[in-house]
């Protein structure tokens, strides 16, 4: 059992105590209402949404918290404050039903966050509709999804704490998916396609299960998915897939099985570049810049990024390994100008700008 500080024990029961005050919550059209929390975890009854989150943290001691939330989706990097004072963070979540895999369990109803990181200390918290967010909405596999259980991770997964208040996550990607699975299952594309609201940011990376497809369909099937995004006013942007750890003897990774090229010879990140080019689609090049990545650190100093060690996979990611990945793509939409620079956390991020008394 994870052991906790009288500080961080110390501020959760204040939230707990103290209904409506710092812990409170609105729901669509309805009066504000109350986040129920312990030490490691907070509550809030509210009805599938986008929700803006802003948090207080901080104790009598230096403490060092973040927040997860829904199905293991981290929403807060570990943030350290000093002794005696206090800061607030803030972000944006996606509440739904399934909570996690389109095509797994529904979960709880409402918000779920756990607190956690080194010395924990939340103040207080208050959670209210987002009006105006801006969504990015996720298509993928495993390798991108909220994945329910450790040791795994998918990129998708740790994207949201990179994120500031204005941009939610909307994580649709699932386990075993291939673009033709994808379009197929009604739980999946039938089921997004009509969340995308207009200027939302559709990233698709789709490749790890095409292994049987030809180079046609999946070409094809990207080209749907570009269509039916522009046709509900979203911008699409296409994403080559993680590479896959897997080594020459020279150390370099240039195989098809690290590269994606399937047992038909399709060439996946190809296919997807130059789908990109010809469809004048924003290309995030995962593939060249996880290759670059996993290389520069050789053999031994890229097990960590994957599972290597807990599972022998060279193809799933660890907790840290997607948290790395995510940073990538972040980086790649900053560049790319998909979204403000003002809206997104950097690593080693002290705070939102300055100490607060309060959630105000």
């Amino acid at each position: 059992m994870r052991r906790f500080n009288a500080a961080a024990s110390a501020a959760a029961a204040l939230v707990a105590a103290l209904p409506g005050t710092p812990a409170h919550a609105a729901a669509p059209g309805q009066a504000p209402g109350t986040a129920h929390c312990t030490v490691t975890a907070c509550h809030v009854d509210v009805p599938p949404g986008t929700y803006d989150v802003q948090v207080l943290l901080g104790g009598d001691t230096a403490s060092r918290t973040s927040l997860t939330g829904e199905t293991r989706r981290t929403l807060l990097p570990e943030t350290a404050v000093p002794a005696g004072e206090r800061v607030a963070r803030s972000f944006t979540v996606d509440v739904r039903t399934p909570e996690g895999e389109p095509t797994g369990p529904d979960g709880s109803p409402g918000l779920d966050l756990a607190v956690g990181g080194a010395a924990p200390a939340l103040a207080g918290i208050r959670v209210t509709p987002a009006h105006h967010a801006r969504q990015i909405l996720l298509i993928g596999d495993s390798t991108v999804c909220d994945q329910p259980g450790d040791p795994y991770s998918g990129w998708g997964q740790q994207l949201p704490q990179y994120l500031r208040k204005g941009l939610s996550v909307a994580n649709h990607a699932d386990s075993g998916e291939s673009t033709v699975s994808y379009l197929q299952d009604p739980r999946l594309w039938a089921t997004v396609r009509p969340l995308i609201r207009p200027g939302d940011l559709v990233l698709v990376q789709l490749a790890h299960n095409d292994k049987t497809t030809d180079a046609a369909t999946y070409r094809a099937n990207l080209e749907t998915l570009v269509a039916g995004v522009r046709e509900r006013g979203g911008e699409p942007v296409l994403v080559t897939p993680i590479v896959r750890r897997w080594f020459n003897a020279d150390g370099t990774l240039n195989n098809g099985t690290a590269l994606l090229v399937n047992g038909l010879g399709v060439d996946h990140p190809a296919v997807i570049r130059s789908v990109a080019a010809a469809e004048d689609v924003p290309l995030v090049d995962l593939t060249a810049a996880t290759k670059s990545l996993v290389e520069s650190l050789g053999v031994e100093g890229s097990k960590a990024l994957y599972l290597y060690d807990e599972k022998r996979d060279n193809t799933h990611t660890s907790v840290h390994g997607a948290t790395v990945y995510a940073g990538l793509v972040r980086d790649a939409l900053v560049a790319r100008h998909l979204i403000p620079a003002g809206l997104v956390r950097t690593e080693g991020e002290a705070g939102e700008g300055a100490t607060a008394p309060g959630l105000g």
